[in-house]
């Protein structure tokens, strides 16, 4: 008996410890759906902004705020203006290896004043540090220039990686350290523009300023520079010094860029506004300000949208919105954008086909009156015109239509006629073929049977500016002479003399 009932309580104490979990277990789920839920501080999802955030970001109701975007907007124009330079003279990765060469700077100092019972991570002695090692890094790659028979590029990549290595190396002894921590050390090289103070913005307006002003004041000396540095001594300039002012210049902009975006993206505020303003312009002066205008709309767009979505980073919301303004100055830019590219190759196209049809329909008529006498009631078959060029029938219809809107040619059952001005421009067209071919036939020794291929392959081969600049020149030259008979007929070594 006093088995069994040992068995007995053994199963009471069971079942007991069973529904007692049961009930934790059902109190602990009641309190979870009861309490409001909360997001884990390990979640980095992004959401949406509500329109509290859009109002107090839009109005800049934040202290913060208005800090950050003030100092971003001064550091993209400076950088814009300064990296209209650079890049004109082919410098543009210049500041990225400024930026990685003052990795151990920012280590260095953090050791000494550290040693020196400072406060090592002050923003004017990592800056400093960072200066020492960036103008260093910037002497290495100059005399590894003018020293060695390697080019810039290659000293560009070998201060990069040599100086941000021996960072990395340094970064890793600072974190060991037992005299302070280095917590924070590593914002230098991602960029922390969200944790900026007033202090840090003081600190970019000036040097963005001094930047700023310095541009201005030696314009017409950095122009000449980056057009032709060797003018520019020959009319006794000091091309050294004038170089040595543009690097200070990016050293300056660069080093008060790292605490916006960090030595990685820093790059990105010289090339690209700079490269996005080439597209709408042809003038310096216009690319400098439009640098300068870019950059600093890039960066307050950038940092909008980090104050809008806090869990994305400031400095690459900045590049990207820099990469934004790219993309579109690329498409849509008014000087070298690709859809007016693409339309002026495409008008130059159609009107190199109207021309080769002008002068078709002239070639077909004078075998009819050689002496080139113009008859309204002259016709040409569609069907001839189509064979003697290696159109398509609807590539000749487009022609054909695109000339009969300019007034040139007629077109009456199946067949084209010239008007009085389409007959003058195919005389002035075939005049104008026909001198290049004697030209090619007497000096450059083309042969008379291929002579007609090869002049024609010109107007294919040059750059739409180039041709529409050398019709111009054409057209302002009125025709005194009559049109020359066809090379290709009758040609004799007495002729070209």
């Amino acid at each position: 008996m006093s088995g069994k009932s040992s068995k007995v309580s053994s199963w009471r104490t069971v079942a007991a410890r069973l529904l007692l979990v049961l009930l934790l277990i059902g109190c602990s789920e009641s309190v979870a759906l009861a309490a409001p839920a909360s997001r884990s501080i390990a979640d980095r999802s992004v959401s949406w902004p509500t329109a509290s955030q859009w109002r107090r970001v839009l109005f800049l109701e934040d202290y913060n705020t208005r800090v950050v975007l003030l100092g971003v907007a001064v550091l993209g124009a400076a950088a814009g203006l300064v990296g209209s330079f650079t890049l004109l003279r082919k410098r543009a990765l210049l500041g990225d290896a400024l930026a990685h060469a003052s990795t151990p700077g920012i280590a260095l100092a953090f050791m000494f004043a550290t040693a020196l019972g400072l406060d090592g991570k002050s923003l004017p002695v990592l800056l400093l540090g960072a200066t020492i090692t960036g103008v260093l890094g910037i002497g290495v790659v100059l005399v590894v220039r003018s020293q060695t028979r390697l080019k810039e590029d290659a000293a560009l990549g070998i201060v990069l990686s040599v100086f941000f290595g021996a960072g990395v190396a340094l970064l890793g002894i600072v974190q060991q350290m037992e005299s302070g921590s280095a917590a924070g050390l590593e914002g230098f090289i991602y960029g922390k523009t969200a944790s900026m103070n007033a202090s840090d913005a003081r600190l970019i307006l000036v040097a963005s300023g001094i930047a700023v002003v310095g541009c201005l004041l030696l314009f017409k000396e950095f122009k000449l520079l980056c057009f032709d540095e060797n003018f520019a001594g020959s009319r006794g300039m000091p091309v050294l010094v004038l170089d040595l002012c543009l690097m200070a210049l990016v050293v300056l902009v660069t080093i008060v860029g790292l605490q916006a975006v960090g030595l990685i993206l820093v790059v990105a505020l010289f090339v690209t506004p700079t490269a996005a303003a080439r597209f709408w312009t042809e003038k310096l002066w216009r690319v400098a300000g439009l640098s300068a205008l870019m950059g600093g709309v890039g960066g307050v767009f950038g940092a909008a949208a980090s104050a809008l979505m806090p869990r994305l980073p400031s400095g690459a919301m900045i590049v990207l919105a820099s990469t934004a303004l790219f993309a579109f100055s690329m498409f849509f830019g008014t000087a070298r954008g690709v859809l007016i590219r693409w339309l002026r190759r495409f008008r130059v196209n159609r009107r190199v086909r109207r021309r080769h049809l002008l002068r078709g329909l002239y070639e077909l008529l004078e075998l009819d009156e050689p002496d080139s006498v113009f008859r309204r009631d002259a016709r040409v078959p569609v069907e001839t015109v189509l064979a003697t060029r290696s159109w398509s029938r609807n590539q000749l219809s487009r022609t054909i239509a695109s000339a009969q809107h300019e007034e040139l040619i007629t077109l009456r059952e199946d067949s084209i006629g010239l008007t009085q001005s389409g007959y003058v421009q195919a005389a002035r067209l075939t005049r104008e073929h026909r001198l290049w071919e004697l030209y090619l036939i007497t000096h450059a020794e083309v042969a008379p049977s291929r002579v007609d291929r090869d002049a024609d392959a010109i107007e294919h081969v040059l750059e739409p500016e180039l041709v529409d600049e050398l019709e111009r020149l054409l057209e302002q030259q009125p025709v005194h002479i009559a049109v020359p008979a066809s090379p290709h007929d009758s040609l004799s070594p007495g002729a070209l003399q």
